[in-house]
């Protein structure tokens, strides 16, 4: 039988799979709760494994890792999307976990995410799955150029993608994805013309309850989120449409945890789905400062099955700014000092033991009554952060 769902009268040990930075929040909220955790990683001292004895460094992969943390854990969720599901079925064989490993399988492979979507009446862009070379002439015919080729599982930041924007590149494509030692699965999606990038974060619980939170804007360099703009300077009507079209998302899934969900808003105004990551999400950073209810809370009530908190926004506007590496080296940052003399900035840190280009070490979150005021005030932190 199934561990009863958490019991705040009981001692009680949420298991996380990966040991990044968003384990790492997701333990911070949990330790406020009085919850213990355990964490699973590939390697020791990961950013949440240094923060708890219950740390298991073999990885999901390996049986007795697996299985000593299975049994140090009451309820398992995750930190990233990479798991596979079988893993995730042979926990719920012992332990509840969420998100479910029905939900990963209909999540994981970005063709199948989009078909799911598509039949719940979600819009998305134009697709089609591509198994062979003539399939891209296909594609080319039916969207046009540029177009965009993506694989169908483990990108992430841009990884995985292509942007094809003439016939000559077809061999290139191919080369890249499906010769090798590493062959991919591919679909291609048409190119979407767009003003702006939105997200939306939405939580769920088991019972089927909801909390929304606002949306945000993202803005991308090198398709690695550099900044986050809350709420998005656009339209209500259309801040509420990409509100409805995320939970159209997470409830054709029957997801349970916390989910960040991408779109874009096209030329014509309209919204339409880019992507869902099953589990807190870079988009969804600044709740922490800003909201009533963190992601990463309302995550761990979401997976508990507890009520969730308001995801209302309890100060006027705020900007998330990404730490994003500029050397390679050791990731202590050089001095904060400057950086902390800010006001109205909170600063994050993920305890990264190194640093490369480019690579995700922090990140800052200002606060403000009107979201010009928090952006510039985020740069302002930013310019006297030093590596």
């Amino acid at each position: 039988m199934l561990p009863s769902i958490y019991n705040p009268s009981e001692t009680f040990t949420l298991g996380i799979l990966g040991g990044g930075q968003l384990a790492k929040m997701i333990a911070q909220e949990a330790y406020k709760m009085g919850l213990r955790v355990a964490v699973i990683e590939n390697g020791a001292d990961s950013p949440a494994g240094v923060m708890t004895k219950l740390e298991f460094t073999d990885g999901w992969e390996n049986e007795a890792d697996l299985l000593a943390f299975i049994k140090a854990s009451d309820m398992i969720t995750l930190e990233n999307e990479f798991i596979d599901p079988s893993i995730l079925r042979r926990i719920g064989e012992s332990r509840f976990v969420f998100p479910t490993a029905e939900t990963m399988e209909l999540v994981q492979d970005k063709f199948t995410q989009k078909t799911t979507f598509q039949h719940a009446g979600v819009p998305v862009p134009r697709f089609m799955e591509i198994q062979t070379k003539a399939d891209l002439a296909k594609a080319a015919e039916e969207f046009g150029y540029p177009f965009m080729i993506k694989t169908r599982k483990y990108g992430y930041d841009g990884y995985g993608n292509y942007t094809v924007k003439r016939e000559t590149e077809f061999d290139l494509v191919w080369r890249k994805f499906k010769e090798g030692e590493t062959q991919r699965d591919l679909m291609a999606e048409e190119f979407v013309s767009f003003t702006k990038e939105l997200a939306v974060m939405v939580a769920r619980n088991k019972r089927g309850e909801i909390q929304v939170y606002p949306c945000v804007q993202t803005i991308q360099q090198g398709h690695i989120c550099v900044t986050v703009i809350a709420p998005a300077q656009i339209p209500v009507e259309q801040q509420e449409r990409a509100q409805q079209i995320a939970v159209q998302c997470v409830e054709a899934i029957s997801g349970v945890g916390v989910f960040g969900v991408e779109m874009f808003l096209r030329d014509d105004g309209e919204i339409v789905f880019n992507e869902i990551a099953p589990r807190p999400h870079n988009s969804g950073h600044y709740t922490i400062e800003a909201c009533y209810t963190s992601q990463f809370e309302n995550c761990i009530r979401a997976v508990t099955n507890m009520p969730l908190g308001s995801a209302a926004m309890r100060v006027p506007a705020a900007c998330m700014i990404n730490l994003l590496g500029e050397r390679t080296g050791s990731g202590i940052p050089d001095s904060v000092v400057e950086m902390l003399k800010v006001h109205d900035v909170s600063l994050h840190l993920y305890g990264k033991k190194d640093v490369r280009v480019g690579r995700k070490m922090g990140h800052l979150t200002a606060t403000a009554n009107t979201v010009d005021e928090a952006f510039q005030k985020a740069n302002a932190a930013l310019e006297k952060f030093v590596w």
